[in-house]
């Protein structure tokens, strides 16, 4: 199993406990597992969101849509129904981004054969005033209720910090414990995932199932 990342626990002054892997981009792939996260055989954390086996965010590595048992619908090659923010590592150049995109065909990479791209909710780390309009623009799912959540971030040496809570928020709730937490003040941007039942991390030193449902697909660590 993977060695290749740092694993942690912190819990913000707003109460809420954030549980995290460490790792560069260059670690992760992304993987249909239709299983909960505990019990498939990688470490990682869930991605984006679904509806019984179709994939509703772009979850594309190398240009190839990874969600093999849908032949259209669900694939992983499109956010349905509305553009939203997407994480995109560029192999070519070792970067990370967030594109607004509703096709993987429309984001923009050096080399399509060297990048991955997960779907989720836009978190708008570099644009404090705006953000809760960019959520509300990409209909995120439930973002005023309590909920456990997980998101995918990163900081301005590149690092990608995956976190699943174990306290239940609003995404504002869960953003805030992020900026305060994680990154020591230096993350860029990054996307909200799947939340609340599907929220769920596997490491070595850490398993949280969520509510126990399958998820169709993960982040997980290649080392």
């Amino acid at each position: 199993m993977p060695h290749d990342y740092a694993y942690g626990k912190v819990v913000a002054s707003n109460r809420m406990e954030l549980h995290y892997v460490r790792t560069r981009p260059s670690n992760i792939t992304l993987e249909s597992i239709y299983n909960n996260v505990t019990i498939a055989p990688f470490y990682g954390v869930n991605g984006g969101f679904f509806y019984q086996d179709a994939l509703l965010s772009i979850a594309v590595v190398n240009d190839s849509p990874v969600n093999t048992e849908r032949v259209t619908y669900g694939t992983g090659a499109a956010n349905a129904k509305y553009a939203r923010g997407t994480l995109v590592w560029d192999g070519a150049l070792d970067r990370l981004s967030v594109q607004v995109a509703g096709k993987a065909e429309e984001l923009q990479v050096s080399d399509r054969s060297r990048y991955w791209a997960q779907g989720g909710i836009s978190m708008s780390l570099d644009d404090d005033t705006a953000w809760l309009d960019r959520i509300v623009a990409e209909n995120a799912p439930y973002p005023y209720e309590d909920r456990l959540r997980s998101a995918a971030v990163y900081d301005s040496v590149g690092d990608l910090y995956l976190i699943v809570s174990t306290t239940r928020g609003s995404l504002a709730d869960f953003r805030e414990a992020i900026v305060e937490k994680i990154g020591d003040g230096k993350l860029v941007n990054g996307i909200f995932l799947d939340g609340d039942g599907s929220s769920q991390l596997r490491s070595r030193e850490m398993k949280l199932k969520g509510d126990g449902r399958p998820v169709v697909q993960m982040l997980r660590l290649i080392r």
